[in-house]
């Protein structure tokens, strides 16, 4: 097979691709030319990957422009709901999909509205094996070695990309994070090649928050991240009996500024676990757990568990999801308290009842089940009934998102309640807080970033309190005043 043969097929997928993504953008595609050859590069390797396992030009062309085309699609979405662009990242979200395809907006892979396009894609693919001829030497020792020689090739240039020189020029390309920009200039291949290889190449040192200094001495702490929680009436829902308590009994309470919009909680999560700002994580900002794995010494289980309190994470959901159980053992949690520990407990709608864990969290901290032989706890939650999506037949007689979102948050003031009334008796800290606004219509992002969600931090057992402060807050500011709670 000629030369031709071979470059007017990769021709086709690069300016195909441009094409695609040129269409589906929200902002024009820069037209610089260094910029367009980074953007060239990245559809190029692209169809180089494709290549590699079939050695057919056109077939590897028309995966190129398959690929941009899904990537575009998936772009356009989450621009509309979170208002971010994808990441690369978000590649390693891509097995959590047909095992939790109710969370990503999708179809499982056994219904025939899923099942049936990737059937016919396979028969497609096949169809194509047998009709174009492979573009490889004809002698077996040139085949084989070129069979060997490109997927060697395109390692080659990762390592080269990890390399003190390939770092030192990924820097110039993207100096720091700011998907935005970098995706109008180069595209969303070449951006998300990009970002992944800083993010491989960056070093972990980060820095440790300041902190004032703090009186640990109360025998029970709990936190509790709410799902998509805010203060309904913000969204003209119904006055919440609970943001009343909160602005009469809570020591602080406000506004909590959060890493991301309606989706990412383990962004809010990681930040207030380990007081670190998203601008401290580098290129690992996008998803803390895939960077670091849990290896976090500012965590707040970690300090906790240093300080003789026993450490519970509590969560009804699966434990491979966002890898928590392996992560949050690497956080200092000394038990994990999931959803096989909440079988038999109510569900409103398809998750266990915020209720229902505000219960197993105060049987947690109850004085007869300590754990830990000062019989201090420290028990972090995520709470699950008002995950998205809200959609029709998820809640009988209730059909439209935001009155089920309402619905739901209704039960979240109902847990929150009961935590205060439970441990309202003791020498306590409980804080609440939202990981991020819900992916409602009523609740775009705006251009200026996510929504801030609300918090509520309660001191009990300390006698006369001053009068509750609003102090408008970041998810890590809000992590380093939990540290004054735990360490001295």
């Amino acid at each position: 097979m000629s030369l031709t043969t071979t470059l007017v097929p990769l021709a086709v997928s690069l300016v195909g691709a441009f094409a695609i993504e040129a269409a589906a953008s929200p902002q024009r595609p820069s037209l610089r030319p260094a910029d367009l050859a980074i953007r060239a590069v990245g559809y190029a390797l692209i169809t180089l990957f494709w290549f590699q396992f079939s050695w057919r030009p056109w077939l590897a062309a028309s995966s190129c422009l398959l690929t941009l085309a899904i990537l575009s699609v998936v772009d356009r979405l989450k621009r509309q709901v979170i208002g971010e662009p994808v990441v690369f990242s978000d590649l390693a979200l891509l097995a959590q999909v047909p095992r939790h395809p109710q969370l990503y907006y999708t179809l499982p892979l056994t219904d025939l509205r899923i099942a049936g396009p990737l059937l016919l894609g396979l028969v497609m693919v096949v169809a194509w094996y047998i009709f174009e001829p492979a573009a490889l030497p004809e002698a077996a020792g040139a085949s084989a070695l070129a069979i060997l020689g490109l997927p060697a090739g395109l390692a080659a240039l990762v390592l080269a990309g990890l390399s003190p020189p390939g770092r030192a020029a990924l820097r110039r390309l993207f100096p720091r994070p700011d998907l935005t920009r970098d995706v109008v200039r180069y595209g969303l291949a070449a951006t998300m090649m990009g970002y992944a290889l800083r993010r491989l190449g960056e070093a972990d040192a980060r820095p440790v928050p300041a902190r004032a200094g703090g009186n640990p001495d109360d025998e029970v702490v709990v936190v509790v991240q709410l799902e998509s929680f805010l203060d309904p009436a913000r969204l003209g829902g119904p006055d919440l009996p609970l943001m009343t308590r909160i602005r009469a009994q809570a020591a602080q309470y406000g506004r909590l500024t959060v890493p991301a919009h309606g989706a990412y909680t383990m962004r809010s999560e990681h930040a207030v676990l380990t007081g670190l700002d998203p601008d401290h994580l580098g290129f690992g900002r996008y998803d803390p757990y895939l960077a670091r794995k849990g290896e976090e010494p500012t965590s707040l289980a970690r300090l906790a568990r240093a300080g003789g309190f026993a450490t519970v994470f509590v969560h009804p959901f699966h434990r491979d999801f966002f890898d928590r159980a392996r992560v949050f053992q690497r956080l200092g949690f000394d038990r994990l308290v999931m959803e096989e520990d909440f079988s038999g407990a109510p569900r409103v709608g398809p998750y266990i009842a915020d209720v229902a864990v505000a219960e197993r969290i105060l049987a947690e901290v109850a004085p007869a089940a300590d754990h830990a032989p000062a019989g201090r706890s420290f028990v972090f939650s995520v709470t699950m009934e008002n995950h998205g999506p809200w959609k029709r037949g998820r809640l009988a007689g209730i059909d439209e998102p935001l009155a089920q979102y309402f619905h739901h948050v209704a039960h979240t003031g109902q847990a929150v309640e009961r935590l205060i009334d439970g441990l309202a008796g003791r020498r306590a800290t409980l804080c609440v807080f939202g990981d991020h606004a819900p992916s409602l219509p009523e609740c775009r992002p705006p251009p200026s970033g996510p929504v801030a969600t609300d918090y509520a931090l309660f001191r009990f057992g300390r006698g006369d309190d001053p009068s509750p402060v609003r102090i408008d807050l970041t998810a890590a500011q809000l992590g380093c005043v939990l540290r004054d709670a735990l360490v001295p």
